[in-house]
């Protein structure tokens, strides 16, 4: 609710999905639950035109009650379903789609989306932060334009300013696809999957278009909304205006004692992150132990993790991850998926506990340090938003990321990354505040092996 109030202070169109996965698993803690009785009165509302991605697939192949009962809700209201189904294939898939879940945006694989394609579902070719899918899927557009939309699934602000829709379309014409292919994957689909009030430069219709300087760089020279023209020659007529900041953040600060781990056995399990992937390798190792503690091994870039509860004042849950390649210090964030608990890596148990102390600090945002420097981007609005103007937003997360580079990481975007190793519905492994976690088996597994 307070994100469809803030959407109306400007003239600008949003539109919003009602999230039937909060939390996403029952294996996390999450700041509240959305349940059926919430989720009618959403789908009730004008301003949700589709229930959100569903991303426990699990659910519906097991066909879990609940989530069953929020699917029916949406066919009831006549709301579109999106979906979130990486790697998901043959009866399980088909079963998923018949379920009436129309879209996925976790497509990484042509054979994968050719399948879903074949079985009636909707593409949505996806390039964030970290996942960039594009150059695996840009050529279904030709053959199957009506099944293709674009998607900017978590772009973060510094990729933001650089572009959005528009350089998709702008890449998928340089690559050679008919340019009203291209449009149409950008403008039409959208608006006719989900019925969005948006119009079709059409008689009787809203004035909703964009005025380009060609069909091949693509750049905005005009934007209208309703008949208003609102930007114009990259300047805004919108007014900037503050909201308020809800937020939910209730853990107390921690100690460095809290991230010492015990060694139990020989071998650990490590998460292996996958640079511009959301999915994660699982891998075994030898832990390096200090004082019986097991502790971050730089040498062969296996380094502690820690899932900090924010909701409550827990224990951290501690796990290793590598590919993350810091050298000294550590890097921390509030945004987590799905349930945005604290996730923090780092060389050592000081410096991880200080990297979460400026999070907790500030209430939410993304932090840190070193030996010579501790900074932190304040995220005031639920933990994961800022309130501040856009720009500015985006220059201070470049910088946090270029710091984070400085302390080795060679991740394209390590702030990304991070926030979805705790994403327990994205195979293999994954970290909660609860514990290491098989997303394949879909169970809670121990650290020691």
């Amino acid at each position: 609710q307070y994100m469809i109030e803030n959407g109306k202070t400007t003239p600008f169109k949003f539109y919003f999905g009602a999230p039937p996965c909060v939390p996403a698993t029952p294996y996390e803690t999450s700041g509240a639950t959305i349940g059926v009785k919430e989720i009618e009165a959403l789908l009730l509302d004008y301003n949700i035109v589709h229930l959100a991605e569903v991303m426990n697939f699990h659910g519906v192949i097991n066909e879990d009650p609940e989530l069953m009962a929020k699917i029916a809700l949406a066919h009831t209201y006549g709301k579109r379903i999106d979906g979130h189904a990486p790697g998901l294939s043959g009866a399980a898939l088909k079963q998923y789609i018949a379920a009436g879940i129309t879209t996925d945006h976790e497509i990484i694989e042509k054979e994968e989306a050719l399948e879903k394609i074949a079985l009636g579902m909707k593409v949505q070719i996806r390039e964030g932060s970290a996942a960039k899918d594009f150059e695996t899927l840009y050529g279904l557009i030709e053959e199957y334009s009506d099944f293709c939309m674009f998607c900017g699934d978590d772009k973060h602000p510094d990729d933001l300013i650089k572009g959005h829709i528009d350089v998709l379309v702008k890449r998928a014409v340089g690559k050679g696809i008919d340019v009203m292919k291209v449009l149409r994957c950008a403008c039409l689909n959208p608006v006719i999957h989900y019925g969005l009030d948006v119009g079709f430069l059409q008689k009787y219709q809203r004035a909703d278009f964009l005025v380009v300087n060609n069909l091949t760089d693509f750049r905005v020279l005009k934007t209208f909304i309703n008949g208003e023209l609102v930007a114009e020659n990259g300047k805004t007529y919108l007014v900037h205006r503050a909201g308020a900041t809800p937020n939910r953040f209730q853990v107390k600060r921690k100690t460095a004692q809290a991230f010492r781990i015990q060694k139990k056995s020989e071998i650990i399990r490590v998460i292996e992150a996958i640079d511009g992937q959301l999915v994660t390798g699982s891998i075994s190792a030898t832990p390096r132990t200090d004082n019986d503690n097991v502790v971050s091994d730089q040498e062969r870039d296996i380094l502690k993790m820690a899932v900090i509860n924010r909701y409550e004042n827990k224990p951290p849950a501690i796990g290793f991850v590598k590919n993350f390649g810091l050298r000294k210090g550590a890097i921390a964030s509030s945004v987590a998926h799905d349930s945005h608990n604290i996730i923090a890596v780092g060389v050592s148990d000081e410096a991880i506990c200080d990297a979460v102390n400026l999070i907790i600090e500030h209430k939410g945002g993304i932090s840190i340090v070193s030996d010579e420097f501790q900074e932190v981007l304040p995220l005031p609005i639920a933990g994961i938003m800022s309130n501040d103007y856009g720009f500015a937003v985006a220059e201070q997360y470049a910088r946090l990321n270029r710091l984070a580079g400085s302390l080795g990481t060679k991740l394209t975007a390590p702030y990304m990354s991070l926030s979805f190793m705790a994403l327990l519905v994205i195979p293999k492994l994954k970290l909660s505040d609860k514990g290491l976690f098989d997303g394949e088996s879909f169970t809670f597994v121990d650290l020691f092996i």
